[in-house]
């Protein structure tokens, strides 16, 4: 009889032993098509998390049998991608914009002022109406409107209204009395549009525009939290765990940090220093900041303006406007004063550059001053349009191009009216630019384009727009591979915030942030993609969003 319970009580024993010698994680996540993006681009089924950080990966059978999870998600064989990154972005500009008009989409000038007219009778206590997103290119009159009908409509409240780019505003007669400005007034780097007689238009564009928009009131700050929340949410929702804010102010950046001490905000935030010399070199001086979810350690610079607003800097005219060629926004001097600065330091420089001067400009000065351009890591934001004898210096000078896929299948309707059929080729050549350097970083440059990450996937891999056009693709031998796409939105946008050892891929040791898609996007048809929803979305082992 003893002898019995002898062989009763070893396999109990044994499983207990097991058991007890297995870890103890916070979460397993199983029965998945887990794509890690590690240097092999390998697949697993799960993985292991604890304490935030992802410490295994394996077939479902293996992590299950090593591990005892405090919590556990099925995902029934459903795709996982590391966190997704868009390494271009302007988070409290979305934040503004949720709060305001959107115009986004509208066909007529007409269409503008009846959604200002029912926008004004439903919040009448608004001081001013914000307003953001028209495009001129998509109306009949392809003309940039003048603040005629704003006068009529709205005589004494102040009116500001961005265009999609966010380089041209159309400001009413108000705005510009409060702003007390002078048409003979010099403005640097923009300009006060006027008509025949020498009167305002209304249009303001680039540093023009700040003459203006200073006078707007600031929001009290709950409000401003509040925005950003929603606009947080917004994030999680398309599967976004990691952003690049592209340009900040000082008061901006210090409000930041702010709320990321008290855990106001979860979502990863890679944060550039705007703003003018003053205000750089005092980011400098206190050093490089970095929290668990928010860092600090690029400067932002401005070379020029937007194509759709022809201030891009262009080494020709304009095709469509041979009187103009478009301006700087700073001088050359003036970019050589504050870069040969940093270069001193271990921030990093990122230089919004999109005409094929200003492109030229920025990498001839960062070749200048970069003598170890894999360790600095300098970036050129949009490298919109490059000159044909340009495009080396990406891999000369190892300068990341830092790129926003939808803008091309956005801008091309009539990009090639803005460049001409020869110029138009070295435009949006994303291809072109990773064979230079060997990555690229993509970002979506919300909210001038949508913040859903799979529409720069759709847009970098077919080259074509939410109507699937044009058939075959614009420009499609610049588009990318898949691989190269989701790499462009997780790896290599980490790498080029220096994070590529924290996040960007799911391995040992690195954050665990993630997204569970409803459908593949590495196998799915192109004409799919936009389709493809979001179930999931996890910072640090935490859920942040789960669909319902």
């Amino acid at each position: 009889m003893k002898l019995f319970y002898s062989f009763l009580l070893f396999p109990l024993v044994f499983f207990m032993v097991r058991c007890t010698s297995n870890k103890e994680v916070d979460l397993i996540v199983y029965n998945a098509k887990v794509y890690t993006v590690d240097s092999v681009f390998s697949q697993k089924e799960a993985v292991a998390i604890k304490g935030g950080i992802f410490i295994d990966m394996g077939t479902s059978e293996e992590i299950q049998s090593k591990y005892i999870a405090k919590d556990a998600i099925d995902a029934e064989g459903k795709p996982i991608y590391p966190g997704f990154y868009d390494a271009h972005a302007h988070f409290l500009m979305l934040a503004d914009m949720l709060e305001q008009v959107n115009l986004n989409g509208t066909k007529s000038y007409d269409e503008i002022i009846q959604k200002l007219i029912v926008y004004h009778q439903k919040n009448p206590e608004k001081r001013w109406i914000i307003g953001s997103g028209w495009d001129q290119n998509l109306w009949e009159d392809k003309r940039f409107p003048t603040k005629d009908s704003l006068d009529k409509y709205f005589p004494e409240t102040p009116v500001f209204l961005s265009r999609v780019d966010y380089h041209t505003a159309l400001v009413n007669s108000k705005a510009l009395h409060i702003a007390q400005l002078d048409t003979t007034r010099p403005v640097p780097g923009g300009l006060m549009a006027v008509d025949s007689a020498g009167n305002f238009t209304g249009i303001l564009i680039d540093n023009a525009m700040e003459l203006v928009s200073r006078h707007i009131p600031v929001p009290e700050q709950h409000y401003l939290l509040s925005g950003l929340r929603k606009a947080q949410d917004s994030l999680f929702s398309v599967g976004l765990t990691s952003i690049v804010d592209a340009g900040l102010s000082p008061e901006k950046l210090d409000y930041l940090k702010k709320l990321y001490q008290r855990d106001s905000l979860k979502i990863r935030n890679y944060a550039m220093i705007g703003g003018n010399a003053r205000d750089i070199e005092r980011y400098i001086r206190e050093g490089i900041y970095e929290s668990e979810r928010l860092t600090i350690r690029s400067v932002k610079l401005m070379a020029d303006g937007a194509l759709g607003s022809r201030s891009a800097c262009l080494l020709e005219p304009y095709s469509d406007d041979t009187l103009s060629r478009g301006f700087l926004l700073q001088s050359p001097k003036e970019l050589d004063d504050i870069i040969s600065k940093v270069v001193r330091t271990p921030f990093q420089v990122s230089t919004h550059a999109i005409g094929d001067s200003a492109n030229r400009l920025v990498l001839d000065t960062y070749g200048k001053y970069v003598k170890d351009g894999k360790k600095r890591r300098w970036r050129i934001e949009h490298a919109q349009v490059v000159s044909s004898s340009d495009f080396s210096k990406f891999a000369q000078f190892q300068i990341i191009p830092s790129v926003q896929p939808t803008h091309a299948t956005s801008d091309m309707y009539w990009a090639e009216n803005r460049l001409g059929v020869d110029r138009i080729k070295g435009a949006y050549a994303y291809n072109k630019l990773l064979e230079q350097y060997g990555k690229l970083a993509l970002g979506s440059d919300f909210p001038v384009e949508h913040f859903n990450p799979l529409y720069s996937f759709h847009a970098a891999v077919a080259r074509v727009d939410k109507n699937g056009v044009p058939t075959g693709g614009f420009q499609i031998e610049n588009a990318i591979t898949r691989e190269q796409a989701l790499r462009g939105m997780t790896i290599w946008a980490a790498f080029s915030c220096f994070q590529e050892k924290k996040r960007g891929s799911i391995e040992r040791g690195k954050d665990a942030d993630f997204v569970i898609l409803n459908e593949d996007i590495m196998t799915i048809p192109d004409n799919q993609l936009r389709d493809v929803k979001t179930l999931r979305t996890v910072i640090a082992g935490e859920t942040v969003f789960l669909r319902e």
